[in-house]
């Protein structure tokens, strides 16, 4: 491997994002803490944790949209308030539309704005609508129209702030389709999600937790060693009680309990304080009890 040469084959400086030590402070609350990570060309990097987590405050600095306390930040090789604006694609939790305008009036704008003399054809869908009111066609549609927006300059970075936010399954894929057709033409994204299922969906994944990295790397390596006990009787509702008045962290799947991070021996004995009788069998943790085992020790560290 060269001098400068990234682990995952490309030069630091073919980076699209580079973020060390990032910190970003508003009175006495760290919404960013010390947070580092990386996108490269033809790559999906999803930003997972819960509401509060820092994620979206992550990406505004990115965007030079707020300045961080501390940390080192480049993007597409500057300053995030240096980045040339046409090499950025962005579609913002509350997508960046103006709903007092048609479909059309939108485009015509952020067209002008890029400098886009001849925008790509509108999707089907989008010109059956490019004379309505944008506030009048319906979320779906609207999240598909800030996807259009976003790409009419083709940019070679991708910014989605929870892009299929709201919107059923059908359009959550199409929306995901779009995504990947990006990534394999060599654009960069970077996407927060709190859909869990998405999550299959990223090349990579940065967890946070009260704006700390507690977990990153694929889906195998983050789920890599953690075990869960799944819990079967004839009464599962009494298994979930005697787990759950025991204090062990329980889920139920379908009429299966699931505790995660507990040695089986801890879960047997309390089913057997409680006089309840089921099987145990330990398994591979899933992403989701993954997730709240590191959220957990992140706020406990």
């Amino acid at each position: 491997m060269s001098a400068g040469r990234h682990a995952r084959g490309f030069e630091r400086s073919e980076l699209l994002v580079q973020a060390r030590g990032v910190t970003r402070t508003y009175g006495d609350v760290r919404a960013v803490d010390d947070m580092s990570l990386e996108v490269a060309p033809g790559e999906i990097v999803g930003l997972l944790g819960a509401n509060g987590a820092g994620k979206t405050t992550l990406l505004r600095v990115l965007l030079a949209l707020e300045a961080a306390d501390a940390g080192e930040v480049e993007v597409l090789g500057s300053a995030p308030a240096a980045v040339d604006r046409h090499a950025l694609g962005y579609v913002p939790q509350g997508l960046g539309l103006y709903t007092d305008l048609s479909t059309d009036q939108n485009v015509e704008f952020v067209a002008q704005a890029y400098g886009v003399a001849e925008p790509p054809p509108l999707p089907d869908e989008l010109a059956a609508v490019r004379t309505a009111l944008v506030a009048e066609i319906g979320l779906g549609l609207q999240r598909r129209l800030a996807f259009y927006c976003a790409l009419m300059h083709a940019p070679r970075l991708l910014v989605l702030d929870e892009p299929t936010s709201g919107v059923d399954p059908l359009a959550r894929a199409r929306l995901w389709d779009t995504i990947h057709e990006q990534a394999e033409a060599g654009v960069g994204v970077l996407v927060t999600t709190h859909y869990l299922q998405e999550a299959a969906q990223c090349t990579r994944l940065e967890i946070m937790s009260h704006g700390r990295r507690v977990a990153h790397g694929t889906v195998a390596d983050i789920t890599s060693g953690r075990e869960a006990v799944v819990v079967r009787g004839d009464d599962w509702a009494a298994v979930f009680g005697a787990l759950a008045d025991a204090g062990l962290p329980v889920v139920l799947d379908g009429r299966t309990t699931r505790v995660a991070g507990t040695p089986a021996a801890d879960v047997e004995a309390a089913l057997a304080g409680a006089g309840v009788e089921a099987r145990t069998d330990v398994v591979p943790a899933t992403l989701e009890e993954t997730m709240v085992l590191v959220e957990r020790a992140g706020a406990e560290a």
